[in-house]
């Protein structure tokens, strides 16, 4: 028996909203689950939106050029070039982490700035990148390879931190360094290591931006992602699954602004899914555990 029309209309909106959530989240979603590791080695990434921005324009410029596949992998090598740099000054100089993760974002700003006035021709926009092959998946329709692969990003992440030596040691330089060294853990390395993987994730964030969901590349368009990302990591307790299920509400809200159909200036629709994050921040960060050593400098020369 056919359902009814009253049922069916339902149906079809919570499936469109459901394939609108996965579509928009994957850049919080892989931002925030590769956060978990510059975090919990002990350093504190705000760099990730300069990063997530590095990785959108390298994608676009060699998206444009020799294709999707290309332009991801520019993307993630921008990202983790970005990373290298405030690896570099935090940990190996002992810079501020916050100080440094600004100085990143606004590096990366001017330098992408720069390089979209050589590539393009302007600041503003780039040509056309052309995404990859979709996937037909039953009841949400066609859907990005790179949506498949955030969610097996989360599955990895979590092996790698819970089942691993590197994991393990990597929490351990969080959690305390001194006592890391002692067992013969270099923790300036795998702090690094930490650091590249975050930016490198965020540079897959912003290559999905460009490829995948707006097929161009324009100025600003990260639009606070790596905010809203750390948020995520905070609210999911800085495990791989909780900051997914965070990036998830995130992108639901952003969904649902979007295809609210409402008589209510675009500007306050466009604000909801910020407002939700902050929100649900509010009120979970006070119960949130960080790793004990996060933003922490160490050095055997301290000893």
């Amino acid at each position: 028996m056919p359902a009814p029309d009253g049922t069916a209309a339902l149906l079809a909106g919570l499936l469109t909203l459901l394939a609108g959530t996965l579509r928009l989240s994957l850049p919080v979603l892989i931002t925030s689950v590769g956060a978990t590791f510059t975090e919990l080695g002990g350093v504190v990434n705000i760099g990730l939106e300069g990063m997530m921005l590095g990785g959108a324009f390298a994608s676009a410029w060699a998206g444009t050029a020799w294709g999707p596949a290309a332009g991801i992998a520019a993307g993630i090598a921008a990202g983790g070039l970005l990373a290298l740099v405030h690896a570099l000054a935090a940990v190996r100089f002992r810079v501020d982490h916050i100080v440094s993760g600004v100085a990143v974002n606004l590096l990366a700003a001017g330098l992408v700035r720069i390089g979209s006035y050589q590539a393009f021709g302007t600041a503003t926009t780039s040509g056309r990148v052309e995404g990859l092959p979709p996937l037909q998946v039953p009841y949400l329709g066609q859907v990005s390879p790179l949506v498949v692969v955030g969610f097996l990003l989360v599955l990895g992440a979590w092996y790698v931190q819970q089942r691993t030596p590197f994991g393990l040691r990597l929490r351990a330089c969080g959690e305390n360094p001194l006592a890391a060294d002692t067992l013969g853990v270099n923790v300036e390395s795998l702090r690094m290591a930490g650091v590249i993987l975050s930016g490198m994730m965020a540079g897959l964030a912003g290559s999905y931006l460009v490829v995948e969901l707006n097929h161009v590349y324009v100025e600003g368009m990260t639009q606070g992602r790596g905010y809203v990302a750390l948020a995520a990591m905070i609210f999911g307790n800085w495990t791989p699954a909780g900051a997914a299920l965070a990036s998830l509400l995130f992108g639901a809200a952003e969904a649902l602004s979007i295809q609210a159909n409402v008589a209510i200036p675009y500007q306050f629709l466009e604000m909801v899914p910020y407002v939700v994050t902050l929100l649900v921040l509010a009120g979970v960060v006070r119960r949130s555990t960080p790793p004990a050593a996060v933003g922490t400098h160490y050095s055997r020369d301290d000893d």
